[in-house]
This record gives structure tokens, sequence and C-alpha cells, in this order.
């Protein structure tokens, strides 16, 4: 947008008697500022001259705005006045560049002309001379961790070009760039090369690999005098490694990426007509902005992408902070990150891990407690109709309802289910935060869904996590950290911003039995692999999916102020995700 601007008149020796001075200033200033630049240099002496400079110096600046200001107008005779003004050209994003000038008016016959001189637009500006005006763009910001270590940092990012038109043999170039690079990348290729550069358009380059600095020194003497490669560099926002925070990282980066921007400095030069640099006439220099906190912990995350990393399914575990709802980490192997974001947003069956939820909900309705002895049958009937079994029909008479919980029986928890009112699980998995929706800044999440059930046996099956019941890794993880903290936490990710909730339930009543219960489950339980982990508290599942002939395989759990849940697709029982919290919990401090 430019705008035209009321010029103002000032100073001493003005032609009181003689108008045509100042409305010769005063209309050429207005039309510069306004960006008629053929009517500016119309009212010259010189118009083919000033309108070419005038033309120049405005495309250099791309000025959202001119204000000008006469601070002088000085006879010089009865014909002529020398004009003092002051421009100030905005140039958007919060930078202005101001400087006095001067400009002499002369009176031709009965009309005024603006004398034109290269000096006019600015002082310093000589004949054959134009302006060029480069941004100075400050690194981006950092993105921190819960510690100060950074997440996202500014790092030199170096681009291998080719130029397919001087190559020469391009398939010769391309086999070298190919030797070079497919350590650093598999998908970098000699033929992926030379199909690239095929596509590219005539005398344009192809865009072969954009390198961390450290790469690139390390592959720069193969590569550096390959003819029609050339390079050029930047500075980037990058994570430790390039799979590093994949699931949460760029969605960080694109919620703050106004906040990590800073504000872009600029400077002005004039330039001879070779393109030269002359002289510097201005420099404003860019404010870099301030870090970006997160409540991301890269000792914890490290650890979960370590904990993921080895299994051959699509697996994930996301780890929360009971005490303040902070997001810890957020991990995926390539398997799962093929298939989106499955932590946050997946939703599956959740098998046996329901059954903290369902415990928690036949305990608090008051009709049984931890000690409470109930049937444990291989196989049981609901309404006539559906015959639920253990894993492997295993049996084990009548047990108090934390061992059947600790041996996860499907049959006792089904019967408990029986008696249930529609919508109890549905409003127990919501104290946990199951079923509840957050709008987290710089995060998508989906928890799940308890939806009630009037139907006895999709209720049944509800307890132990089949039917209709749907969850995320993130919802379960929530679960487990709100069954840690005695109520449901609000998950942040970035300080400063506020998490907004659809719902804010109740606190449960009744969770030290459950809490108890979970770590029977480790002590002679289905996870026996936690015990040397400290204090594990935590509840394995096994959830059929599709025809039922495979399962996934859960965890859920907690550890002092680190809850989380980890999910293995295909998993067919709990062992694989077992053993990936075994392996997080191991690594972490």
């Amino acid at each position: 947008m430019i705008t035209a601007v009321l010029v103002t008149v000032s100073g001493c020796g003005l032609f009181a008697d003689e108008p045509g001075a100042p409305e010769i200033t005063n209309d050429f200033l207005g039309k510069l500022a306004s960006g008629d630049v053929q009517g500016a240099a119309g009212m010259t002496d010189d118009p083919n001259d000033a309108k070419e400079a005038l033309e120049k110096f405005r495309g250099a600046l791309k000025p959202e705005k001119l204000t000008s200001k006469v601070d002088q107008l000085r006879k010089n005779g009865d014909t002529a006045a020398e004009a003092s003004v002051t421009l100030d050209w905005d140039l958007g994003k919060g930078r202005h560049w101001s400087y006095p000038t001067k400009f002499e008016v002369r009176q031709e016959g009965d009309t005024w002309k603006v004398r034109w001189a290269s000096s006019v637009p600015h002082p310093k500006l000589a004949p054959q001379q134009t302006i060029k005006l480069t941004e100075l763009k400050p690194d981006p910001a950092p993105v921190l961790d819960r510690d100060g270590t950074p997440l996202l940092a500014p790092e030199r990012v170096v681009s291998v070009l080719l130029v397919p038109k001087e190559a020469g043999d391009v398939a010769a170039v391309a086999k070298t760039l190919g030797e070079a690079l497919t350590p650093l990348d598999k998908a970098i290729t000699q033929q992926s090369i030379v199909d690239g550069a095929a596509k590219t358009p005539d005398g344009q380059a192809y865009q072969v690999a954009a390198l961390r600095d450290p790469d690139y020194q390390t592959v720069k003497p193969k590569i550096y005098e390959l003819p029609g490669v050339r390079f050029s560099s930047q500075t980037s926002l990058l994570a430790p490694s390039r799979t590093f925070g994949s699931q949460v990282l760029p969605a960080i980066r694109k919620a703050v990426e106004d906040e990590i921007a800073g504000h872009t400095g600029f400077r002005v030069a004039t330039v001879d007509a070779q393109g030269n640099e002359v002289d510097e006439l201005h420099q404003q220099a860019p404010e870099p902005a301030k870090a970006v906190n997160t409540a991301l912990s890269r000792v914890v995350q490290t650890a979960a992408e370590d904990a993921v990393e080895p299994v051959q399914q699509p697996t994930m575990l996301v780890a929360i902070q009971p005490s303040t709802g902070d997001i810890l980490a957020v991990a995926q192997n390539d398997a799962a990150d093929a298939q989106g974001a499955l932590a946050l947003t997946g939703r599956f069956p959740p098998g046996s891990t329901m059954k903290a939820v369902s415990a928690l909900a036949a305990i608090q309705s008051g009709k049984v407690n931890a000690d409470t002895p109930l049937p444990c049958p291989g196989k049981t009937t609901i309404a006539g109709r559906r015959i639920v079994p253990n894993s492997n029909e295993f049996e084990k008479g009548t047990i108090p309802l934390r061992s059947a919980f600790a041996f996860s029986c499907n049959t006792t928890f089904a019967q408990l289910a029986v008696d249930m009112p529609p919508d109890l699980l549905t409003n127990t998995a919501l104290s946990l935060g199951l079923g509840v929706d957050f709008d987290i800044a710089g995060l998508t999440t989906i928890t799940g869904s308890v939806p009630p059930a009037d139907d006895v046996v999709e209720r049944a099956e509800d307890a132990f996590g089949q039917g209709k019941v749907l969850a995320s890794p993130f919802g379960m993880a929530l679960v487990s950290a709100s069954i840690a903290k005695g109520s449901m936490p609000t998950p942040q990710l970035l300080r400063g911003k506020d998490t907004k909730a659809d719902k804010q339930p109740a606190a449960p009543t009744a969770l030290d039995p459950v809490r108890q219960m979970m770590r029977e489950v480790v002590d002679y339980g289905t996870a026996p692999q936690l015990k040397p982990y400290g204090d594990v508290r935590g509840k394995t599942g096994t959830a059929q999916f599709g025809d039922g002939v495979h399962s996934h395989g859960w965890f859920t759990g907690y550890r002092g102020d680190v809850a989380f849940a980890t999910l293995v697709l295909s998993g067919e029982t709990s062992t694989p995700a077992v053993d990936v919290a075994a392996r997080f919990l191991k690594a972490l401090p």
C-alpha cells in the first residue's frame, strides 16, 4: 500500500507573494509519495532521466509509504529556490529510513520546475548510480526444552545444486554426487539425481540435497569441484537429528514461526552501473527474537525415541508429567511415522489397559473393593449371546479383584460391567481425561472416546477395551497421569500458552486401590519385566482389531512424576509394548 501524505512547509525566506515555488515543491513530493513517478518526473526539467532514476530508486525500496516534510524553502534570487526536505520511507515490518535531502526549483517562463540532479532522491547519489536494499534477517530464535536445552536451534545449511546445462556428463556427475551423499540420505542416488535434473527447466538448478554444515564439510572434498555443481547456504532452525521429535517439533515450529522470526533489519547502499557497491547509506540491525520455551524434555524424548526405534511394527510412546500436565515426549518409529500422527490422534481399541478405568468405576460404585472375591473363569457368556474368553482361556478360580486386575481377567471385568449403569464407564473415563477434547497450542490431539452403552454385551466388551471404546497413546498416557496425580492434569506444550479443555470433569475418589493394583501388575502380574526399574505402576493390554485375528499391544503406567503409554501395532501380545516401556524406563535418570 502506498499513501500520499500532505507535505508541510516550514522555515524562512519563503515566497509569500510567489506561490509557485512552494506549490511545485509540494506537488513534486506529493506525486513521489503517491507512487506517481511519471507525474513527479514530469515536474522536473529532465523528465526522462528523472523518471528512470526515480523508478529505480522506488523499485529498490518497494516502500509501503513515503512521508515528506519541507523543512525550508529558501529564495535564491527572483526565479529560484532551494528546498530542504526530509524523506521518511516506511519499508514495512517496522522498518523506516529517514534522511534530509535538497533540491532546487526554478522558474522557466511562467512555470516552475524541479531542477533534476541525481542527488534529488538522496544527497549521496551520484550520476549513473542507484541504490540497493538488502534485508538483514536475524537468526531464528531457538526452541528450548524444559531445562533450557535446544530442541530446535539455528544451524548453517548448505544446499547442493546441480545445473544440468553446465554439468556436461550429467550421469557421471550424478554418480559422484550419489556416492558421496547416499551415506547421508539413502533417498539420494545417482538415479534420483538424474531423474530430478531431467525435470528441471533449462538453465535452472536442481536441488540435490540440503546438508547440515558438518555433513557438508565431510563430503565437500568429493563434490566441490564437480562441473555444474553449485552451493548456497542459509541459516535454518533444525532439530538435533532429521527424525528427532518428528511428531511434535514441526507443529511447534509452525505454531511459533512468527515469534521466532524476530525483526528483519536492512541495509541501503549506492551501486554503480555495473552493480558494484559504492557507499553504505543506512543500516538497521536485525533484532533476534527471544527463545521459545516448551514443556518437552530432550532427555525424555531421546529415551522415548530410543525405546521405540528397534521395533519393526509401527510403535509409539507418549510421556506426560502428572503434576503439571507437561507433555514430556512424543515418539514414533519410522513405521509409525509413515502412517501419520498415530501417537497423538490415532484411535485404537485400548484392550485391557481400559481395565484401569473399569476397576476405578467398579470400586467407586461401592459394590466391590480391591479385596472382593470374584470369579475368573476361562470364559464367560454375557446375556446368553456373547462368549468372552481370557487370553488362551486361562482360569484362576475365585480371586480378589486386585488379582483379577494383575492377571488381566477379561471374564471378571466383563461380568462387573453387566451391573454398571450405561454411562458409568463414560463418566469414569472422563474423570481420567479419556474423552476430553483439548485445544493445545502447538499440537493437535485426540484422547479417545468411551460412549455410553445401553446394550449389556457392548458394555461388557467396553470394560476390557474392546467394544466401541477407542483411545490414542496420548489419551492412555493422560489416564495414567490422572491416576498418578489424583485428578486430570491439563496437558501443556508451549510455555505461556494455556490449554483449553471442553470439559472439566470431577476428580476420581477411589484411586489409592487402583494405584496399588497397578503395582501388582508389575509385582506378580502381566508386566514382570518392569520390576528392575523402580516403583513402576501400570496396566498391560492386548486389543484385537479388524477380523480379530491380530492384536495390538499396549502398556500404560507411571513411575514417579512420569506417566506414559506405549502401543505396538500388530504386536499380537502386550510383551513388545512392555519391552518398549522397559527400555524407556531404563534410559531415564
